[in-house]
């Protein structure tokens, strides 16, 4: 039997991009409906043996890979684009084990949760439900394909996955090895399709397709995230990008700051998590910057302070005010010295892109204050920005990090990707 994939591709070569994606939006609803009452032992089954197929279709999908890396490099693609769009086996052992974790999260859907008798005598609480379809638009790395559809699957949720054209070839293959894990489960097959065009106008279709889709994630660029969320009338789950601070307080442990500062900095340069920003307090300084400097210097980490940092750090370059708002994505790291907390607050207020932000102290009012004040998804203490990740905070892999207040905050895992209800439970009970 063909894949639903196929079939639509045959679809999409005779008619309009808009009835091609609304036949995809029509066909993701109809399959929400069926997994609402999928257990959670077929899920877990249609996901292990997903898991399996990647294993046993790994020629298959590096030789699709090999393809849009083939393309990639003669369209120019840099090579830090290559490497995140390149299928390896270790690459490919991942995506599947990926799947087996999420396999084994526990099941959100059907929790119920904080019931309590009304003095009517009724019983009032609420379950978790799943979203419905979710819209997924991605760029570049194709074992997003994999992750995403686990994460919708579990939660109870009809996927429709639109990848970068970057890595067709790649997303495709894998589309196909997540049709053999649903078949092998008795599960839809519209419970997850990918979008067989690489037309832009399809995107644009998807974010106004308010009648079946409940919720848009954007994964990608600032650029991306932008053009999604001013297109979109449907509810949009994202981040703009990551401008994130550690502020070292006059308290701090100085062992501990330097230790924060380096990881939060360091320990991987491209990813929204990464520290941008460093805040010192005027009193400590003297002490900590000279130690940091030694540290960035041997990993290579261009500089750029104000005044005050400049006089400590004879190298650094003058930060300007652009500096400040700069997602560098790179070994380049802006320093500026504070008079101390209500300073740090307020630069992290100015500029702060809400996403994650860092005390280094011993005070404990600084630090009560710190999390209380800094508005942002994740507010840590003595702890790398780079903790701020679905998979260290326990929730297996993410779908995204969300920077909004309302529905899902912070990393976004299976709980993010349902909603809750109110259930009432009676015997008869009549209101008087």
């Amino acid at each position: 039997m063909a894949s639903v994939l196929t079939d639509i591709k045959s679809k999409a070569s005779a008619s309009s991009i808009e009835e091609m994606m609304h036949e995809l939006g029509r066909s993701a609803k109809i399959a929400s409906r069926q997994l609402v009452s999928a257990s959670t032992a077929d899920k877990n089954a249609a996901l292990n043996a997903t898991a399996e197929a990647i294993i046993q279709r790994q020629a298959e999908l590096i030789e699709e890979n090999k393809k849009d890396l083939d393309a990639g490099r003669e369209h120019g693609l840099s090579d830090a684009l290559i490497d995140r769009l390149a299928l390896n086996a270790e690459r490919i052992e991942s995506m599947a084990d990926g799947l087996r974790q999420i396999a084994a999260l526990p099941d959100p859907v059907g929790e119920i949760s904080d019931m309590s008798f009304r003095p009517s005598g009724i019983q009032v609480g609420h379950m978790r439900v799943p979203l419905g379809v979710v819209g997924i638009i991605y760029e570049s790395r194709p074992n997003v394909t994999a992750d995403a559809a686990g994460l919708c699957l579990k939660s109870g949720n009809a996927a429709i996955l639109r990848g970068g054209s970057e890595a067709a070839h790649s997303n495709h293959a894998i589309a196909r090895c997540i049709h053999d894990g649903l078949r092998k489960a008795g599960l839809p097959l519209a419970a997850v399709q990918v979008v067989p065009t690489t037309d832009r106008h399809a995107v644009s279709v998807l974010v106004q397709m308010d009648d079946y889709v409940d919720v848009i994630v954007p994964r990608g660029g600032k650029g991306l995230i932008e053009r999604v969320s001013a297109d979109a009338r449907v509810p949009v789950i994202k981040h703009l990008h990551g401008v994130c601070h550690v502020y070292i307080d006059s308290d701090a442990d100085i062992d501990k700051a330097v230790a924060v500062a380096v990881n939060s900095k360091t320990q991987r340069y491209g990813t929204c998590n990464t520290m941008e920003t460093l805040l010192v307090a005027d009193s400590i300084a003297a002490t900590v910057l000279p130690l940091l400097a030694k540290e960035y210097s041997n990993k290579g980490v261009e500089l750029r302070g104000c005044t005050r940092t400049q006089e400590i750090i004879a190298y650094a370059k003058a930060a300007s005010e652009e500096d400040w708002h700069e997602e560098y994505l790179a070994p380049i790291l802006s320093i500026r010295v504070v008079d101390g907390l209500n300073q740090a607050l307020d630069h992290i207020d100015t500029y702060s892109s809400r996403h994650t932000d860092s005390i280094v102290s011993e005070n404990y009012t600084a630090i009560q204050r710190f999390l209380r004040e800094v508005d942002s998804s994740s507010v840590m203490v003595n702890a790398s920005t780079r903790f701020a990740d679905g998979f260290e905070y326990g929730l297996g892999a993410e779908i995204g990090i969300s920077t909004d207040k309302i529905h899902a905050r912070g990393p976004v895992g299976l709980h993010g990707l349902t909603s809750q209800k109110y259930i009432v439970l009676g015997d008869g009970h009549i209101r008087q």
